[in-house]
């Protein structure tokens, strides 16, 4: 894919964001996109931060050491975000180089993340991970645990949860594991929502998304 073709992908995807948005009844630009570069070399993501894109989604923390300090030096505003699984030997690493990282899934974690910030006198965005569709491959932790899960992140470690965080099954309608994860943010309280990707995104956006990981529509496959 040409350099062009993934800038016109992103803004084609902005829009599509600002029409859903608009059908929902939501406030212009309370969706964060996350652009998903996992697998995409630097130089097929410049094109998407020559458009202007800040905020940019990795699964895994050692390839994004690969590319991100030097992408991060020549674009001082960007936000990254960790969308994938979090091993705890990786946690200083991660504190390092991301700004934001949605899977906190499990006590280690959590503890692992939130003594990372401490020593490095960082403050990350944090989004518990939620396995909505109780998969046992899948990372994230149990429903019926959440509520528990948080109060601990919140009263034991200290730690400020932005949101939540869910991938449905692929063989389910996102739509309900959407509406299960809006009504356990609003029964804990927390604000943020990350969920939807390529295929789903604008029927999370209607059921109140504030971050969308998108990366196919904007990268193309991998």
């Amino acid at each position: 894919m040409r350099a062009d073709d993934r800038a016109t992908n992103f803004h084609d995807v902005i829009a599509a964001i600002s029409a859903a948005e608009k059908t929902a009844g939501r406030a212009p630009g309370s969706v964060t996109l996350i652009a998903v570069s996992k697998t995409f070399g630097a130089q097929d993501i410049r094109p998407v931060l020559d458009a202007g894109h800040r905020d940019f989604g990795e699964n895994k923390v050692q390839e994004a050491q690969g590319k991100w300090p030097a992408l991060k030096a020549a674009y001082a505003d960007v936000r990254l975000h960790l969308i994938g699984p979090l091993q705890s030997n990786k946690a200083k690493d991660a504190v390092a180089l991301f700004d934001a990282i949605h899977s906190i899934d499990r006590p280690k974690i959590a503890r692992a993340v939130a003594d990372e910030m401490a020593k490095q006198a960082r403050k990350l965005q944090l989004f518990v991970q939620v396995n909505t569709g109780e998969e046992p491959q899948k990372a994230g932790v149990m429903p019926r645990e959440a509520a528990a899960f948080l109060a601990m992140c919140r009263d034991e470690l200290k730690l400020e949860i932005a949101g939540l965080m869910c991938i449905p099954p692929v063989e389910e309608e996102p739509a309900v594991h959407f509406a299960f994860l809006e009504k356990l943010a609003r029964e804990t309280g927390v604000a943020g929502l990350s969920m939807g990707m390529s295929s789903d995104y604008e029927t999370a956006i209607e059921f109140g998304a504030t971050h969308v990981r998108i990366g196919s529509a904007i990268f193309g496959s991998r």
